[in-house]
């Protein structure tokens, strides 16, 4: 099979790249290289065909596409932005590029398309009130914040509440630009599958990480910014409490999701499908600071208290969807990776 990588450049796109290689399939990989995220022009396997282009140019798009037998879309805009003044940019790189490219899929006949989502689409995770049951917190009060008051509350008696895992078929629940934009990339490959029967597969990625993250940027994850820190000899700052609840997952891991969505076969798969692409067990971002740290051998972290409107409490879900349906399991385990991570070369 031969797949066009968008962004394949990139951090995830990379290793997609290779794994697709050793999966033994031909890639093809357009990337604008935009200045925000490369600084020079990234090495690529011999075995990999590069086309340097933007995904929102509909002349370029369709060149990309000609011999190609699925798309592999990893080109966005990511991370949770500084302001409002980010939100057309957003849009720009993630929905007016997502529908060129499905425009120009459908116009090429090239029907299997995986998408790179993110778990930001929930908003806050599942959440059980001991008196309500399952709730959705609305966001977290500005005031509540500053006073250091950080975990979501009953809507309906205030009381605090047990977060658990969320399950694909949860209500989507944006709470900032970027995750609109990354709802609405799922939207319209929906409406794509629908309208050519074509097979879209969205991989909500979780809090991915490991060898060639972008360094030095504020669009960069959480990860990322610490082990930035690190390298500078400058202790991690911690947001809230360190107390937040994510999953962090080996980018090898992520690309080999993407290697079994891809190359599914079976009845029935035509049509939108989405797959919480995590490893099921998570880690506050404090734990995650702390294992970094130590690894690299210090500065010990430094919980600041601080944060930043539009960022969710606790975000975890279960991959159990994606292991049954498709076969897949994660590999590393955190604390392998963040061992690996603490020494690994950025970008």
């Amino acid at each position: 099979m031969k797949v066009l990588v968008t962004g394949g450049a990139g951090f995830i796109g990379s290793h997609v790249c290779e794994a697709l290689l050793a999966a033994g399939h031909e890639v093809r990989v357009l990337d604008a290289l935009l200045p925000a995220v490369h600084r020079g022009r990234p090495a690529v396997p011999g075995d990999v065909e590069f086309r340097e282009g933007d995904v929102r140019d509909p002349e370029t798009v369709a060149a990309a596409l000609r011999g190609v037998d699925a798309v592999s879309h990893q080109a966005a805009m990511v991370g949770l932005g500084l302001d409002l003044d980010d939100a057309p940019d957003y849009v720009g790189c993630n929905d007016l590029a997502t529908a060129v490219l499905l425009a120009a899929m459908a116009r090429a006949g090239v029907d299997r398309l995986v998408l790179a989502g993110s778990m930001v689409v929930y908003g806050e995770g599942r959440y059980t009130c001991g008196e309500h049951g399952a709730v959705v917190p609305g966001p977290r009060p500005a005031a509540d914040l500053s006073a250091g008051r950080f975990e979501p509350r009953c809507p309906r008696c205030g009381a605090e509440l047990a977060p658990g895992q969320v399950g694909e078929d949860a209500a989507p629940d944006p709470r900032n630009v970027y995750a609109a934009t990354k709802l609405a990339q799922e939207h319209l490959a929906a409406a794509w599958a629908r309208t050519v029967g074509g097979t879209a597969t969205s991989l909500r990625y979780h809090n991915v990480y490991g060898p060639r993250m972008p360094r030095d940027t504020p669009y960069s994850g959480v990860a990322s910014t610490f082990r930035s820190a690190l390298a500078a000899g400058i202790a991690p700052r911690v947001f809230e409490d360190g107390g937040q609840r994510r999953d962090f997952i080996h980018v090898s891991d992520i690309a080999a999701a993407n290697v079994a969505a891809l190359t599914r076969e079976g009845d029935g798969t035509a049509g939108f499908r989405a797959y919480n692409a995590g490893t099921g067990r998570p880690h506050t971002v404090g734990q995650m600071a702390a294992a970094l740290a130590e690894a690299h051998g210090g500065p010990t972290p430094v919980v600041t208290g601080q944060f930043r409107l539009g960022d969710v409490r606790h975000i975890t879900a279960s991959p159990a969807r994606l292991e049954t349906e498709l076969g897949w399991r994660p590999r590393v385990a955190f604390e392998d990776g963040m061992r690996e991570f603490a020494a690994a070369p950025l970008r």
